[in-house]
Order: structure tokens, then sequence, then C-alpha cells
């Protein structure tokens, strides 16, 4: 078992390696069979391993040397952009994480958590400042300097404001990415910050008594870490 197996093609770091094309799109009763053109170095690849289309984890079923075929399930289509793609679109690539890869981004799993719709371009310097709306539920994992994935690309958010966020790109972002083409009122798969989502778990669990209060209640208040002796 090699490296990427270990790994499982579970983990991505949101630096994207290449830009594809989709090459063909064809429906899969309310799923899609979808194939992608890229100068992406494919040798390494084998059919079952995980690459990340504009942020979202999916199978390569078919491989040939510059092009691979993903099935996207309903699932996929229903949350995230995938769907919505056509024979010509860009895409962010990125293949699976492996063990001894430096992690330059920050951890991305590939799940799209929902969709953002770009609310404004702005020049900053030798930056564009972006601004995206996204659902609330996603807002509170979402803090100013944390991380958040946008169509797969890793970025650093400059504001949060009560609909939304707001980041900068710089020139090597923007020209590795399908970001440089992005207009307002563009669609973006988001995946918010994986830690954010444990620990905001963690704190106020989801009224089950995750936390670990015998009689139900969820969070972590001064009684629980008195009790587990934190304190």
């Amino acid at each position: 078992m090699d490296e990427q197996q270990l790994m499982g093609g579970l983990m991505f770091t949101g630096i994207i390696e290449s830009l594809g094309n989709v090459a063909a799109v064809q429906s899969a009763g309310s799923g899609k069979r979808m194939t992608i053109q890229t100068d992406l170095d494919l040798s390494e690849t084998r059919i079952g391993d995980s690459i990340a289309v504009n942020g979202a984890c999916l199978t390569a079923v078919t491989l040939e040397p510059h092009r691979f075929g993903v099935d996207i399930s309903p699932e996929s289509v229903k949350r995230t952009t995938l769907g919505q793609l056509n024979i010509g679109q860009e895409v962010n690539l990125e293949r699976a994480l492996r063990l001894s890869d430096r992690i330059d981004g920050h951890l991305v799993s590939g799940h799209i958590d929902g969709i953002g719709y770009v609310t404004s371009r702005s020049a900053d310097g030798n930056a564009v400042v972006i601004g995206i709306s996204v659902p609330a539920p996603l807002l509170r994992y979402m803090i100013e300097k944390g991380s958040v994935a946008v169509d797969g690309i890793s970025l650093t958010i400059n504001s949060v404001a009560k609909d939304g966020f707001s980041a900068s790109i710089i020139p090597h972002t923007a020209g590795m990415t399908t970001l440089r083409s992005k207009s307002v009122g563009d669609a973006v798969n988001i995946e918010t910050d994986m830690i954010g989502k444990y620990v905001a778990k963690f704190m106020i669990g989801d009224g089950a008594g995750d936390a670990g209060h015998a009689d139900g209640r969820s969070g972590i208040d001064v009684d629980f870490l008195a009790k587990t002796g934190f304190i």
C-alpha cells in the first residue's frame, strides 16, 4: 500500500495543480458522467483515485494520458456547481494529498458545504478583492484571517459580514485558477474550515449531548470542564 492509498484520497490542500476543461458531459439519471481534459500529469493516477474538481472530491473512473472521467452523484449535482458546468468550461484540479507532501494551503476534504455567489470584484494594489455571499449557516465557521476553500482554492478570509465574506486574490492565484474569470453573479463551491467545524461541534454540540453531559445537555461549559478534570 503506497502513500496515496494510505491517504485514501480524502484530503487536499487547496493549492490548485492545474486547470482542466470539460470535454464531455452525459446525463446519468439524476447524476452525470463528465470527462475532463487537462495538461496535468496523470501517469501516476489510477482508476479509483480521487481528484478534486472545483473543490469537489471525485473518483477517476476512466483514464487517458491527458483526460479522465468522473461520475457525479445526484447529491453532488444538488450540493455543488458541478451540475452547471458545460463543455469547454475551465475547472480547478488537485490530486489527493500524499502523506509526504507539504501542506501549503490548509486541510481540505473535498466535501462541499454549499454554494456561494460572487458579489463584488475590486482592485487593491496588485491584488483583487472578491466578495462572496454564502448561506448563513456557513458563516459560523468563518473568521477574519481564517481559511476557506472557494472552488477548491485555499484562500484567507479578509473580512466576514452578515451575509458573506471577502478574500484577496494575488496575481499568481488569479493566473493559476478559474478565479481570474469569475464575474459578479457567478456561483462557486464553498468548503468551510474543517477544524472550525470540529471545534464548533465539540463546543456547542447538536442538542443530543455530544459534548458529554449525562443529562443530554450539549456544549462545553465550566461545569463540564470541572467534572472532567480540566479545571
